[in-house]
């Protein structure tokens, strides 16, 4: 970028004034000076369409003129020059007080008395001048910071983006690796979570926290990872014994998904640990109860359990839909919060509509 005092000799200087022998005067007196982008008019009318067109840098402004006054040519620049700082000096032969008001009032910066003096004219011109570059650098500084920082702060958006997408890929993944433990599709996993995010919306909870609970509680089996498989896989009825060991994948899980702390894995450690409590303080592993059990381990809860009935299993048939949604009404105030019952029932077309989008493989 050139240094300052080539960017004011570079300057585009308008003159304005109606006496063609002044702005003669004028030109003679910034050539001389090294001023080379010089354009002028007797006409004040022109004044706006030369400043679009010239990307002006300073005007040398005659007030008394036909037309338009030096005062309604100022008026009409205004909202062109709104963001830039633009000199007007102003050249009068008045010298009264409430002219010069009308003229800073108008947007003049500073004012040269009529005959003025040369060097005194070439001061004023070339500060004014110094000031306009220096404000204009200052302005496309903070453009380019402005704009560094909308890149940055789109690049932290799409890292951050990446960084959720990939964790929930992982989430899912997990999920569906624990689900293959006992079930040869792992489609469960993938309805099971879209129906809580169904149900969750149905109870009026904020998008960001259905999302957010649709893509932790693929989550909410995985500590089978940690059971037995001759435990896991048994196709009869568990001894005492072995249902106390199927319990433990509850705390198992949340174990698993205490190693890192994130929104996702925060809630899918508490998804975890909690889809097995019952409504009536019945289920394990803590036997809370009401709500004392956290709203999305409850949601998790009626979802899992209709989706696992209405799913063939190596150890039993697959229940029918109306026969799995009686199960839930019956489970209502028991096993499940009643309220959330209600919610599902009323949004059961939709979480039916799952097992068309997602069927298990001898399904289809």
């Amino acid at each position: 970028m050139p240094n300052i005092e080539q960017q004011i000799l570079d300057a585009n200087i308008l003159i304005v004034d109606d006496n063609a022998t002044n702005v003669e005067l004028l030109l003679m007196m910034l050539e001389n000076q090294g001023f080379h982008n010089l354009f002028s008019t007797t006409d004040s009318r022109k004044v706006t369409d030369i400043f679009r067109e010239k990307a002006i840098d300073i005007i040398l402004l005659d007030i008394r003129m036909p037309h338009m006054d030096g005062f309604q040519v100022m008026e009409e620049l205004k909202p062109l020059a709104h963001r830039s700082y633009l000199p007007i000096l102003v050249m009068t032969a008045q010298n009264d007080e409430e002219t010069r008001h009308r003229a800073l009032q108008s947007g003049a910066k500073d004012f040269l008395t009529k005959p003025f003096d040369n060097t005194e004219a070439m001061s004023r011109i070339t500060n004014m001048l110094e000031v306009r570059m220096l404000y204009n650098d200052r302005i496309r500084q903070a453009d380019d910071l402005e704009l560094k920082v909308l890149e940055r702060t789109k690049a932290l958006r799409e890292s951050n983006t990446q960084l959720r997408e990939t964790r929930r890929a992982i989430i899912d993944c997990l999920g569906r690796a624990s689900e293959f433990r006992d079930n040869e599709t792992g489609v469960h996993v993938i309805r099971m979570s879209m129906a809580c995010g169904i149900l969750a919306r149905a109870v009026g909870l904020p998008e960001d926290e259905a999302e957010l609970i649709q893509n932790a509680s693929p989550m909410h089996d995985v500590g089978k990872l940690g059971i037995p498989d001759e435990i896991l896989l048994k196709p009869g009825r568990h001894t005492p014994e072995e249902m106390k060991i199927m319990q433990t994948h509850a705390e198992i899980g949340a174990h698993i998904m205490s190693s890192y702390s994130s929104d996702i894995t925060d809630l899918a450690q508490e998804i975890a640990l909690t889809h097995h409590e019952n409504w009536d303080g019945s289920g394990y592993p803590k036997g809370l109860s009401g709500e004392a059990i956290p709203l999305s381990g409850r949601i998790s809860a009626i979802c899992d359990v209709y989706d696992a009935l209405t799913s063939k299993r190596p150890y039993k048939k697959a229940w029918s839909q109306d026969d799995a949604t009686n199960f839930i009404r019956e489970q209502s105030g028991k096993k499940f919060d009643p309220t959330l019952v209600d919610a599902f029932l009323t949004v059961l077309p939709d979480v039916n509509a799952l097992r068309d989008q997602y069927p298990d493989p001898e399904d289809e």
